[in-house]
């Protein structure tokens, strides 16, 4: 092949490139010398091969469609996956219903999920490994703790953007609510109790979906948030069209911790009789 020909290749190889980037066909325009590859190999048909390109492309854009999502989320990092919990240490929680809500027909639903229990007991990873699985199933979620929140809007409050940062956390598909009853300085007066309710009020309305995982019994709630008037309406709201998931093992962390204390007496005792 003469230098001219090398030529024309190149440039119509970044021709193609350039077409590809303006029709927004980022995999293809970085990717097409091995379709091109791979179908030389395979020799398929015209329609299989532009199949082939169309799929290729509708995966790649799929990909970054949730990347995105995750990104815009602010879920904890690392990501909670549901694969990782241990169910069987959770011998009492319903294995069944919760992979059933992996589903995300609950957000179809318009329906809230509600998980109550001690501290440890993996309330947080379930909730963060739904809020993963629904970036993936393509709807937009963003995560909060329940203090982080709170400081928020009142910080909305002092500066005058309270209706835009409420808009925040109306505007997403799935909201989730961590580690309510965590910190009992979250909430100090009545007006940060009102503050939440607005948040749930207005996705009420709307019928957007919540996941709340909280540390305390429903019945404390009126004196954790100080407002007995606004925890009524926040209760109602929330337990409307919710499935209410109670986990009351042990913790997983303390048992984790044992485990860890256990397996470093252990090698103590190994490097004692190794050393005698």
């Amino acid at each position: 092949m003469n230098s001219k020909s090398k030529s024309h290749i190149k440039q119509s190889s970044e021709e193609f490139t350039r077409m590809c980037q303006y029709l927004g066909l980022k995999y293809l325009a970085e990717h097409y010398p091995e379709l091109i590859d791979k179908a030389g190999k395979q020799d398929p048909g015209y329609y299989e091969f532009i199949r082939q390109i169309v799929q290729a492309e509708d995966a790649a854009k799929r990909q970054r469609r949730v990347e995105y999502l995750v990104r815009q989320s602010r879920l904890p990092q690392p990501l909670k996956m549901l694969s990782d919990f241990d169910f069987d240490f959770q011998e009492k929680l319903d294995r069944r219903l919760v992979m059933d809500l992996s589903c995300m027909e609950f957000i179809q639903r318009k329906e809230s999920i509600l998980f109550i229990g001690n501290n440890g007991t993996g309330k947080s990873h379930l909730a963060q490994s739904l809020g993963q699985m629904a970036c993936q199933h393509g709807y937009r979620t963003y995560y909060t703790t329940c203090s982080d929140l709170i400081r928020d809007l009142n910080q909305g409050v002092y500066e005058k953007t309270l209706e835009k940062r409420i808009r925040k956390y109306i505007n997403c598909e799935l909201l989730l609510i961590d580690e309510m009853g965590h910190d009992r300085l979250e909430l100090q007066v009545v007006r940060e109790a009102h503050l939440l309710f607005k948040v749930i009020d207005q996705r009420y309305k709307e019928n957007k979906s919540l996941i709340f995982t909280s540390n305390i019994e429903e019945e404390q709630w009126p004196e954790f948030l100080g407002d007995p008037v606004s925890t009524d309406a926040i209760l109602d709201r929330i337990f409307h069209h919710s499935v209410i998931v109670r986990i009351y093992g042990p913790s997983y962390r303390k048992y984790q911790s044992g485990l860890l204390q256990k397996k470093y007496a252990e090698n103590n005792t190994n490097f004692e009789n190794e050393s005698g």
